[in-house]
This record gives structure tokens, C-alpha cells and sequence, in this order.
């Protein structure tokens, strides 16, 4: 496991940490009157529920029956959908386009995500810290879901977490999962610096302490990328995916941080199988 390493004895200038903004909140705009509703768009949608029902697509004229539409709305509706990429025809024949295929597939990311918070959230809660989830893709961290309390609030991202991972317990839980060449990379591209006195000094110190840590074991910082702040990470392998699930705790409670994470980590072990679906999105 990943320990902190000695501040040096004149450590370089640092990044301060910001004060954040006091948060703001807007209204969500009053839904409209029914004069203000456009009807071309009500009856295109209409359409594209129409053709969604019949799996082996259906012609104009029973599209336009099954609609209430006039036959030349509709035909004008459908030729519009079928330029616009949400419908295509085959033989006189009219199937979802890919444009909808992409809405219906984001739909259903969205459940997933909208699954994962539900999960981090009770985890969260089982644990009394707050619980992140992240992902390593396309070359960069992505931190992918937070669930925290008022009690319990989440690490302010005060220094991009992209180009700090080797800062953060769940960057360096997600760089240990990778090889060599592929961190290596990573830290060609976001070279380590300092975050804090405590962060560690140097490439050639964040590597050998990765190859100590291994894949399959979890990551612990101290102060590392947050001031005042302990974290771990726990490794997450589900096919492809390179994962990682983390809490963070106060450093007043550092005490807590290996017991809280032993919890997590027998937390999912007992839900891995349920949580497969959300991790890989």
C-alpha cells in the first residue's frame, strides 16, 4: 500500500488553494402555456414513437393512419426525419435512424449513471465519507460520479484532477492498473509537480512507489493533494475497464482511513456483480 512520502526541507512554491465561490442556484424556467407548443414538432414526435413500435419498419401510409396525421403531413414529417438522420427508409419501408439510436442509447447511459450515483450514495452513507467513482479513458482520469453528504462533503477540485493524478489516491489507483509504457504516457503528457509539501517529488518516486502498490491492491495519500485531506482507492477490474472507487476523510480522522476503506472494500466485493453494468459505461 501507497504511503505519504517526508516533505522536503524547502519545498518548491506551491498552488494556493482558492476560495470557492458562493454557490448559485437559478429557478428552472415555468413550463410553457400549451399556445406557446410548436405542433410540426408534437407530430414528428409522434411519428418517430410511431415507427419505434413496429420492429420491422412500416410504410407511410400506416404510419400516417396510426398518427392521425394527413397523408402529405406526414409524408413531409417523414421525409424531414429521414434528412435529419432519426429515421431512415428501405424499401418503402421507414426504421429509426441512427441520430435516434444515439438519443436511445445516451438514454440509457444516463440510467446507468443515475444507477451508480444510487449505489455511491448508499455507500456513502454505510461508510459516513464521501465515496467516489472514477475511470481511466482515452488517456486521462475522469472522475465520474461523487456522492457525498453536507456532513460529509466532497474534496473541492481545487487543481485539475486530470493533471494531478499523481497527487490523488485515485489517480495513483488508477495509473498502478496500468503498464509501464501506458503510465509513462501519462506522465509525459502531465508531469508530476508539487500540489502540496507533501506530494510526491518526482517521476522516478511515483513509479517505484506504483510498482510497491501493484494492481490489485489500495492506494492510501496523506495530504498529498488537498491540505488537510487523507484519501483511498480501492481497484476496480471489470473486463477492459480500469476503475477505481475512493473515499476521502478529514486528516483530523485519519485514523479512520484504513478501517473505512477495508469497509469499502468488502462493500463492492458484495455488490460487484450489480454495479458491472454502470462501471463499464
Amino acid at each position: 500500500m501507497a504511503t505519504a512520502d517526508t516533505a522536503p526541507v524547502h519545498p518548491p512554491a506551491l498552488p494556493t488553494q482558492p476560495r470557492s465561490p458562493a454557490p448559485t442556484t437559478d429557478a428552472p424556467p415555468p413550463d410553457p402555456p400549451s399556445g406557446t407548443l410548436i405542433g410540426s414538432v408534437q407530430r414528428a414526435l409522434r411519428l418517430l414513437e410511431c415507427v419505434a413500435g413496429h420492429r420491422y419498419g412500416a410504410p407511410a401510409k400506416q404510419l400516417a393512419r396510426e398518427t392521425g396525421l394527413a397523408l402529405p403531413t406526414a409524408y413531409h414529417l417523414l421525409r424531414t426525419l429521414v434528412h435529419e438522420g432519426y429515421l431512415r427508409r428501405d424499401k418503402g419501408l421507414f426504421f429509426l435512424g441512427e441520430a435516434a439510436e444515439r438519443l436511445s442509447s445516451s438514454g440509457a447511459q444516463q440510467k446507468r449513471r443515475s444507477a451508480l450515483a444510487e449505489v455511491l450514495a448508499g455507500l456513502s452513507e454505510t461508510i459516513g465519507a464521501p465515496v467516489y467513482y472514477a475511470m481511466y479513458r482515452d488517456g486521462e482520469v475522469d472522475i465520474v460520479c461523487v456522492a457525498d453528504t453536507p456532513g460529509a462533503p466532497a474534496v473541492e477540485e481545487w487543481a485539475d484532477f486530470r493533471e494531478t493524478a499523481h497527487a490523488h489516491a485515485i489517480g495513483q489507483c488508477l495509473l498502478a492498473q496500468l503498464d509501464e509504457a501506458a503510465r509513462r504516457d501519462h506522465l509525459d503528457r502531465h508531469p508530476v509537480r508539487p500540489v502540496t509539501r507533501y506530494t510526491v517529488r518526482d517521476d522516478h518516486s511515483l513509479l517505484k512507489r506504483l510498482e510497491r502498490v501493484g494492481r490489485s491492491e489500495p492506494v492510501t495519500e496523506y495530504q498529498e493533494y488537498a491540505l488537510g485531506t487523507v484519501c483511498g482507492a480501492i481497484p476496480l477490474t471489470v473486463g477492459s475497464t480500469v476503475a477505481t472507487v475512493a473515499i476521502s476523510l478529514p486528516v483530523r480522522q485519519a485514523d479512520r482511513l484504513l478501517p473505512a476503506l477495508r469497509q469499502l472494500q468488502g462493500e463492492v466485493g458484495r455488490i460487484l456483480g450489480s454495479l458491472s453494468p454502470s462501471i463499464s459505461m
